[in-house]
């Protein structure tokens, strides 16, 4: 089978498209014939930190029609159209541990279910798991028109939240509203700090949604509400935390707390694809929670994509359609 590989390299992992053997599901696994997996943008990262060991496929989400099954496994059968995340997933086919994979309504394109796994559990995960959102608080994203940005803005819409939302272009917040931004702020003009507090009367916002890290740190802190969480994924704008005012956190009660899949054990993951499951995908089934696909390509033009993202001007996801 066609998959896209990362080779180490002293300067970091480079990208390749080769043939490798077709995996076989062991009991216990499911083997997916994929058809689309989605593109993130922390693969790009962990693509140049790959400089030792063995070559590995890339890739965390897919979606695809069952192929087989081994023993003992229970729920899934040839045929089945899912979705799902795990490693691996740029490949014409995948091994995956059934509860890792949800099902796919027929009337969903494959680049449509592909967009969802990876953003939108990293976004429950946050929003809902770590952030405890609760539908009527409010929460503010940045860097909200990236893919979990746009996940975790339609999510924390769907489940009844009011949304506070920023991105560093006009054009961008405007097309957020329609997915379920109630406030935009535009980082490239807007003091964060007041906008936020303007729109919420003074109070500060309940949850914090952090893809930017050391350069708004002090800012998140003095946006947040009394029990306010910070929940950060991500440090775009530097991993070196500003000062903290421990008096705010104190007297405010906060909660700092930080999220990554990295040192998740297998059965925290598949923990928090089930957690994803039960909640959103109701709205799934109904239409509600569908990213816009800014662009697809083929898996041979696998570093095309990458350089496509890199320039950071799409919104929504990108999704390579395997052959």
């Amino acid at each position: 089978m066609k998959a896209v590989r990362v080779l180490p390299g002293a300067e970091g992992g480079r990208l390749a498209v080769q043939d490798i053997p077709t995996p076989q599901p062991g009991p216990g696994e499911v083997l997916v014939r994929v058809r689309a997996s989605g593109i993130n943008y922390g693969e790009i990262k962990y693509m140049r930190e790959h400089r030792t060991g063995a070559p590995m496929t890339a890739g965390v989400e897919f979606a695809g029609e069952v192929a087989g099954v081994g023993e003992d496994v229970s729920g899934w059968r040839e045929g089945d159209r899912v979705m799902g995340h795990g490693r691996g997933c740029h490949a014409q086919y995948v091994v995956a541990a059934p509860l890792a994979l949800m099902p796919v309504p027929p009337e969903v394109s494959w680049a449509d279910a592909a967009a969802f796994p990876n953003v939108f559990i990293t976004a429950h995960d946050a929003l809902v798991s770590n952030g405890e959102l609760k539908a009527g608080e409010t929460v503010f994203i940045n860097g909200a028109s990236g893919g979990v940005g746009m996940a975790a803005v339609m999510a924390a819409s769907a489940l009844g939240a009011r949304v506070i939302a920023s991105s560093r272009s006009a054009a961008k917040l405007e097309r957020l509203a329609g997915y379920g931004v109630d406030v935009g702020v535009n980082a490239s003009c807007e003091a964060q700090v007041e906008a936020i507090m303007a729109a919420t009367d003074g109070r500060g916002v309940d949850v914090i949604i952090d893809t930017i890290g050391g350069t708004v740190f002090e800012d998140h802190i003095k946006s947040l509400a009394v029990k306010g969480r910070l929940v950060n994924l991500a440090r775009l704008g530097g991993a070196s935390m500003a000062r903290l005012d421990l008096n705010l956190l104190w007297h405010n009660r906060l909660k700092l707390i930080g999220a990554t899949f990295r040192t998740r054990t297998e059965a925290e993951r598949l923990a928090c694809v089930q957690a994803c499951a039960r909640d959103l995908m109701p709205f799934f089934r109904e239409g509600k929670l569908r990213l816009p696909i800014d662009r697809t390509f083929p898996m041979d033009a696998i570093g095309e994509a990458y350089a496509y993202i890199e320039r950071s001007q799409h919104m929504g996801k990108i999704v390579l359609i395997a052959d």
